[in-house]
């Protein structure tokens, strides 16, 4: 079975919101990954043993967290986190890679980290992000899913509306009310296939209060 869902995962509070999330998304059946980004293997073997033990331990605690103890765990060697994950989900074909926020984002916002940015800019594979202390409240489940559908993708509404079938969720159609996901496409004019956010998602990101997923153009996931 091809995994689906790969979540960026360090053992930080706001990677752990990255786990919960990719908890919720994977609910209803979806393939789930965890994965670490080392930079550089060290030099001096039992300094390198000592490291890569350390990374399977905070993996192996991701899944114990996740109570999947069988979920798949990968170690990536990249000299950049972005490009280490996205090698990663082309290899696996992984439709989405969760991503927490950045550190010290006020709880209930979002505000993609560096890595997220990175791949919101002209990325191939769509991106989601929890919002700040997600974690405390990963019980709760998506009841809703909004959508933000540029008038000539349609692949946003068909995206959401397949994650809410799979999910038992409906779709939010009331621009008042916040739904408990998002799902926003990249702007008009970007390259089929490749993400890329207006300066008005990415503030939007930050005033929803709840978990935000990017869409690459044109690009529908199959949930």
């Amino acid at each position: 079975m091809a995994i689906e869902i790969i979540v960026s995962y360090d053992g930080t509070d706001m990677d752990q919101d990255a786990l919960a999330l990719g908890q919720a998304l994977a609910g209803a059946g979806a393939s789930l990954a965890l994965a670490y980004v080392r930079h550089a293997a060290e030099e001096e073997g039992e300094r390198e043993q000592l490291a890569a033990n350390e990374a399977a331990v905070l993996l192996d605690k991701g899944a114990e967290l996740l109570g999947q103890p069988d979920v798949p765990r990968f170690i990536v060697f990249s000299a950049s986190t972005p490009e280490g994950l996205r090698e990663l989900a082309k290899s696996e074909e992984a439709s989405l890679i969760v991503f927490g926020s950045e550190y010290r984002t006020p709880p209930g916002h979002v505000e993609p980290q560096t890595s997220a940015r990175r791949l919101l800019d002209g990325g191939r594979i769509a991106i989601a992000v929890a919002p700040s202390g997600f974690r405390k409240h990963s019980d709760k489940k998506i009841t809703t899913i909004g959508a933000i559908t540029p008038e000539d993708d349609p692949c946003v509404k068909t995206t959401a509306e397949a994650l809410a079938k799979r999910l038992g969720a409906k779709i939010e159609t009331n621009p008042h009310v916040t739904p408990d996901f998002l799902v926003i496409g990249s702007k008009i004019g970007t390259q089929h296939g490749r993400v890329s956010m207006s300066a008005a998602g990415l503030y939007l990101m930050g005033t929803v209060h709840c978990p935000v997923l990017a869409l690459p153009r044109g690009v529908e996931l199959e949930f």
